[in-house]
């Protein structure tokens, strides 16, 4: 409890973020399903990056995606669990089809060529970016590895998720498609 009152008062400019995260995030642990069967009112707008590909290239940014539902990953070659979530991710995300929805991925690692190593183990389809000055996970306040958030349409989070076991792409599954329902036009909020 101690360390959720330190978050709460933390930076000023933060403080409705990290306590709006927070309010996720301790729902989905009241409640018996937890945060994968509930969807949170939108409230909190997800945070803005652009970062490289872990493989090189351009950098990619959330923006890019606005208008679609987008499952934001973090991981780490070093996270057992992510053994199973990004090969599950990868195919969910080619079961809905990335025209409605998409899995971004961020990498933790300390050094590039530790994630690529994973990927080469655990190949995915989805962008995969790599954050050398983790500056992502402050801005997300990361609690645990893995954590995921799934971003709605028009950027706001919607649900909040530390860890992963096979049996939570079912409810996934459930609240992607119930966010795609929401907003069935990919792009119809923004005029290019």
């Amino acid at each position: 409890m101690k360390q959720i009152q330190a978050m709460i008062q933390g930076k000023p400019c933060r403080r409705s973020v990290m306590r709006a995260m927070l309010e996720l995030l301790l729902v989905g642990v009241l409640l018996a399903g937890g945060p994968r069967t509930t969807l949170a009112e939108a409230s909190v707008m997800a945070p803005m990056f652009s970062l490289p590909a872990l493989q090189g290239g351009e950098a990619v940014s959330l923006e890019q995606f606005r208008g679609k539902v987008v499952y934001l990953d973090f991981w780490a070659s070093w996270c057992g669990p992510c053994r199973q979530s990004l090969p599950m991710l990868d195919a969910l995300r080619a079961e809905i089809g990335n025209d409605r929805f998409e899995v971004v991925a961020i990498n933790l690692d300390e050094k590039p060529e530790q994630g690529l190593a994973f990927l080469a183990q655990f190949p995915v389809r989805y962008p995969v970016l790599f954050d050398a000055p983790k500056q992502t996970p402050r801005d997300y306040q990361l609690q645990g590895m893995p954590s995921a958030f799934l971003i709605d349409a028009q950027g706001y989070i919607r649900l909040a998720h530390t860890g992963f076991k096979p049996a939570d792409i079912e409810p996934l599954r459930a609240a992607v498609l119930q966010l795609i329902a929401t907003h069935p036009t990919p792009g119809a909020q923004h005029a290019n």
